[in-house]
């Protein structure tokens, strides 16, 4: 039981630390797109050209994708664990049987 009380708590810490970084990528890019785009228009850009400068996004996309890494590590979406191996091997050898029938 305690070492099932041990893995539950580092999920949620796990998870916490995961909505934290959610929470932290969403206020702050937001602060600095918001700023972006007002700067733009400040300097003359019509609203539809700032908010469609591309530019003003880089700091959210980049992020982004450290953002889904965090993610896939936190949920293990692990798309080559055992259980595809095994389906691998299983294949394979399903192929060599069909080659020399």
């Amino acid at each position: 039981m305690n070492d099932k009380y041990i893995k539950a708590k580092k999920r949620v810490e796990a998870l916490k630390g995961f909505y934290k970084h959610l929470a932290f990528y969403l206020i702050i890019n937001g602060f600095f797109i918001g700023r972006r785009i007002y700067k733009d228009i400040a300097y003359g850009d019509s609203i539809l050209e700032a908010f469609t400068e591309l530019s003003n996004y880089r700091l959210f996309f980049w992020w982004g994708i450290i953002l889904i890494f965090h993610a896939i590590n936190v949920y293990k979406f692990n798309f080559f664990g055992k259980n595809w191996e095994e389906r691998k091997i299983q294949e394979e050898m399903n192929k060599d049987n069909k080659r020399y029938k």
